[in-house]
């Protein structure tokens, strides 16, 4: 399948909280369009987040999107680019969808000067892995995340 990738405002906001939805929903969160809506209207306006959607170009339905956040490394002095989320909707997936979005992240990165593109994944989504992998991402060894929810 032949994607068209395009970066999205809040023009396309309407195609791109069905995908958000279904990706919350994927991870065994329950659906919430009206709060997504507020989320992701804050993080579009505000410029924290950059989105890219992928179109089938036949039928021009959303088939996929990444959602990007830009942090700062103090250890490499640069910016870094977090590839947050990654969705494919059911019907497209293993048609290349996922590997367009990536390879646009990819270059999102080179183009804004940022240090690195970095992502996290679930230990047992070796789909991913597999992706992430074939593309040239190397699994970190030096670090151990930790979390701490405080809601």
């Amino acid at each position: 399948m032949t994607s068209i990738i395009k970066q999205a405002s809040l023009d396309e906001l309407d195609d791109f909280l069905p995908l958000f939805d279904a990706y919350r929903v994927f991870h065994g969160l329950d659906s919430d369009l009206e709060g997504a809506r507020a989320f992701l209207t804050a993080r579009l306006r505000s410029n924290e987040a950059t989105v890219f959607i992928a179109y089938n170009a036949e039928t021009n339905q959303p088939s996929g999107f990444v959602l990007l956040y830009k942090v700062y490394s103090n250890h490499a002095m640069a910016s870094v680019i977090v590839l947050n989320d990654l969705f494919t909707t059911l019907e497209y997936r293993g048609q290349g969808v996922g590997q367009a979005l990536v390879q646009q992240a990819m270059q999102y990165t080179k183009d804004s000067g940022a240090g690195k593109l970095r992502l996290f994944t679930t230990k047992d989504n070796t789909t991913a892995k597999r992706l992430y992998e074939y593309l040239g991402f190397v699994q970190e060894q030096g670090f151990d995340i930790y979390e701490l929810s405080l809601a």
